[in-house]
């Protein structure tokens, strides 16, 4: 049987972006500065070595007045203004569902007003209804890396307590006004991501902070329980809603069959799986409190944030998959936290590891570990695309990616896992996240435009396109059928 048989009739064929990535328009309609709008593009650093690192506020203040940088997310590419055409052209390709996200800075500007601005909260409202006019559903992030960069400045990001309130104020305004359109939410993009992304993630700068590492640790735990008073929160305001804890997946592999090294990968992935350990199960697990033990880690946590924890846990279960690293005693023990590279995997320009068997492997791990529905959604290939002179993009690999991925998702299928949707990401050209360049493309469609902003914005097919309508089409033929036999 072909994988694609198997895709249950309901899947959520998706595409997903950032609102950060996508939208530009940074100084229009009321938004205030936020933390990816301080992502400077550099073209002086090697492709494997460009990610976004810890800032400090010295380093912040001079990126806000910096007027020569090249900032490209602040202007992204132009989606506030050209959604509808882009949305269109996503459904025409076979997306059931569209995942975005609503920058916070677009509604709170500061962070920690008492009342919301109101245009931002009408541009979201033509978005959410344009993505459902072209027959998608809409999944809603509320939080991806868009914390209004007040509240980096004035306040501590996460390590401030006084987000938790700040954010639930945001996020009631936003459920109480798109609920009746939106049932999909994800609360925190990637919660597990402290060590890559973590200012954008956290917006704490290292020098507010008198320990960064044990100052991630508080930070994460106000924001998991600021999520899950989200949680309970969203649940009160419309019984329809549900709500997603969403990890980018970085278990390992153990590096050797040696005992040490297989403990260590073990170890390792412990420290991954607690974020959703504790939104899907709602308490912090011995493991977690020996690690801060072992570390000298102290964070605090109150009854109130354990009740609030308990009460408030995830409907189901979501990971971005893009790449699979191992891991050995030696790295583990000297504080390494990311592993090293497979030498049998085949990688990206970026140093990303292919490896769709490890997607099967997470889908079955994450489901025996929680038994509740999951999504991919992120998944996708990064790469530099050539814009042929006749128009055309021709680009094999990420198809062969992507079907590759989507069969072993099939496979997880036929496992008994219960897998809800797959979302490519950047099926449109979008900013690069870890290193603000537009030459890491993962579309399915060509923006015509450089990593300095320059060229038409012109929207071109790519052969993955067809490509995967192609897919989908088929999958859900298939789907129809199996529900109808």
């Amino acid at each position: 049987m072909s994988p694609q048989n198997t895709f249950p009739a309901d899947f959520l064929w998706g595409g997903a972006i950032a609102a950060n990535q996508a939208e530009g328009a940074w100084k229009e309609g009321g938004k205030g500065w936020c933390l990816a709008d301080i992502n400077q593009f550099r073209d002086d650093v090697a492709l494997k070595k460009k990610s976004n690192k810890e800032m400090t506020t010295d380093q912040i203040a001079a990126h806000v007045a910096d007027e020569g940088g090249v900032y490209p997310k602040r202007h992204g590419i132009d989606f506030y203004h050209t959604y509808d055409d882009d949305l269109r052209l996503l459904s025409q390709a076979g997306f059931t569902s569209f995942r975005t996200s609503i920058n916070w800075a677009r509604i709170f500007p500061q962070g920690d007003e008492e009342s919301p601005n109101e245009e931002g909260l009408a541009f979201y409202d033509r978005l959410i209804d344009s993505v459902i006019a072209h027959g998608m559903e809409p999944v809603i992030t509320l939080s991806h890396y868009e914390m209004p960069l007040h509240l980096t400045t004035s306040y501590a990001g996460w390590y401030s307590r006084e987000l938790i309130d700040l954010f639930l104020r945001y996020a009631e305004t936003v459920l109480r006004r798109y609920s009746d359109r939106v049932k999909y939410w994800i609360v925190i993009n990637q919660i597990n991501l402290i060590t890559h992304e973590s200012f954008n993630h956290l917006g704490v700068a290292e020098d507010k902070v008198e320990d960064i590492v044990a100052a991630k640790h508080q930070a994460v735990h106000h924001e998991m329980v600021a999520a899950a008073a989200a949680t309970s929160l969203g649940r009160s305001i419309s019984s329809e809603n549900r709500f997603g804890v969403m990890l980018c997946h970085t278990l390992t592999d153990p590096a050797s069959p040696k005992p040490e090294d297989v403990f260590a990968s073990f170890r390792q992935n412990q420290m991954q799986y607690l974020y959703s350990d504790i939104a899907l199960r709602g308490v912090y697990p011995g493991y977690a409190r020996r690690y801060f033990e072992d570390r000298d880690i102290d964070v605090e946590i109150t009854a109130e944030d354990e009740r609030v924890l308990r009460e408030g846990t995830a409907d189901y279960m979501t990971f971005s998959y893009y790449y699979t690293r191992i891991m050995d005693a030696a790295g583990w023990d000297a504080g390494d936290v990311d592993g090293r590279p497979n030498p049998y995997l085949e990688e990206s320009d970026w140093g990303w590891a292919i490896n769709p068997t490890g997607l099967r492997m997470a889908l079955n791990a994450y489901w025996d570990r929680y038994q509740v529905p999951i999504m991919i959604t992120e998944n996708g290939f990064g790469a530099q695309d050539v814009l042929e002179d006749d128009g055309t993009v021709h680009d094999p690999y990420r198809s062969d990616y992507l079907r590759e991925h989507l069969d072993a998702v099939a496979e997880a299928i036929g496992d008994g896992v219960d897998v809800r949707g797959h979302f490519a990401w950047g099926p449109i050209d979008i900013i690069s996240c870890s290193s603000s360049e537009m030459s890491k493309r993962y579309g399915f469609i060509h923006v015509d435009q450089d990593d300095y902003g320059r060229g038409s914005g012109a929207r071109t097919l790519k052969d993955s396109y067809w490509w995967y309508r192609d897919y989908v089409t088929a999958a859900r033929s298939a789907s129809r059928k199996n529900a109808s036999s």
